[in-house]
């Protein structure tokens, strides 16, 4: 299987970013749940996610050996590239909190979600000359279509221009940090966990200060509960995916991972089906279907690249 500079397969890229987009989608379940049994608010709980995510990161770094970038990356480009990753992982998170606020979370979903894969698509094209393909354009229109139908098709959604301009921004700001990660992650060969460990510091303290207006320290009737939740949200939808999505981002096309990516709304309505014991419509079916379609198509179309790069060319 075709390696890159990262050394890590593209095949073991894909599985990355679909084991991070599922574990994503599990982490509003967990915000809903420690929402009922605290006053924690929407800000602030992105701060423990990203702060304690960071604390874990740094663990398991001790633990692991010493890994070599092949190619050495220059101290101030890897100043930048983090700090504006972590810039950018601050404004995704909490400008998409506050779009859900302000139009609902319907609308806010499927503004970010939605525009993510064609601002990407769009920035790849330009900034990095990545063309998707007649089969990659109708996997993105499907990848859209359905997840329009899964966040619009089973009730009544109320737009908000306000809103809807928050969630651009948030759709820009994954837009910046998945290109970003693309063009100087795979020139550098760049370290995964460093890239983690310093995106999450930068989004830390990008955080803390809107934290501290929130309210810092949340008022709970089940601190054991809370305390659970919040270790699964730092350690599984953020430090183990944010890992493996900065992994798998060097490797595998900006518009494939937009789209894999989509797999978070996806295991969120599982989620909302079998644990918050939401009604699965027939909507919520045919969106789910489309968009699993959509990620298996593009899936298939950049490991078949893969093999086509690794075939030698005839003498």
């Amino acid at each position: 299987m075709s390696q890159t500079v990262s050394g890590l397969p593209i095949g073991r890229g894909l599985l990355y970013l679909i084991v991070a987009g599922t574990a994503w989608g599990t982490a509003g379940a967990v915000a809903s749940l420690a929402y009922r049994s605290s006053d924690l608010g929407p800000v602030a709980l992105s701060f423990w996610r990203c702060a304690a995510g960071l604390v874990l990161l740094l663990a398991a770094r001790r633990l692991r050996p010493r890994v070599r970038n092949a190619v050495a990356e220059p101290p101030r480009r890897k100043v930048l590239r983090i700090g504006v990753t972590g810039v950018g992982l601050a404004v995704f998170q909490t400008a998409y909190f506050a779009a859900v606020a302000a139009t609902g979370l319907a609308v806010a979903t499927v503004v970010t979600l939605g525009a993510g894969p064609v601002l990407i698509a769009l920035g790849a094209r330009l900034t990095l000359g990545e063309r998707l393909g007649r089969g990659g354009i109708l996997a993105v229109a499907g990848a859209l279509a359905g997840l329009g139908v899964l966040m619009l098709g089973g009730g009544d959604a109320t737009v908000r221009p306000w809103g809807v301009l928050l969630g651009l921004v948030s759709a820009a700001g994954c837009c910046v940090m998945t290109l970003l990660t693309r063009r100087w992650g795979g020139d550098a060969g760049a370290d995964a966990f460093g890239t983690s460990v310093g995106a999450f510091a930068v989004t830390s303290l990008c955080l803390l200060p809107f934290a501290l207006s929130e309210g810092l320290v949340p008022h709970t009737a089940q601190p054991a509960l809370l305390l659970g939740l919040l270790v699964y949200i730092a350690a599984v939808p953020t430090a183990l995916a944010y890992a493996l999505y900065f992994a798998a981002a060097v490797v595998v096309r900006p518009a494939t991972v937009s789209v894999i990516m989509l797999l978070e709304p996806v295991s969120a309505t599982v989620l909302a089906v079998t644990l918050l014991g939401e009604r699965l419509t027939p909507a919520t079916l045919v969106g789910t279907l489309l968009m699993l379609g959509s990620v298996a198509g593009l899936a298939a179309a950049e490991a078949r690249g893969a093999v086509r790069q690794e075939e030698p060319v005839p003498a």
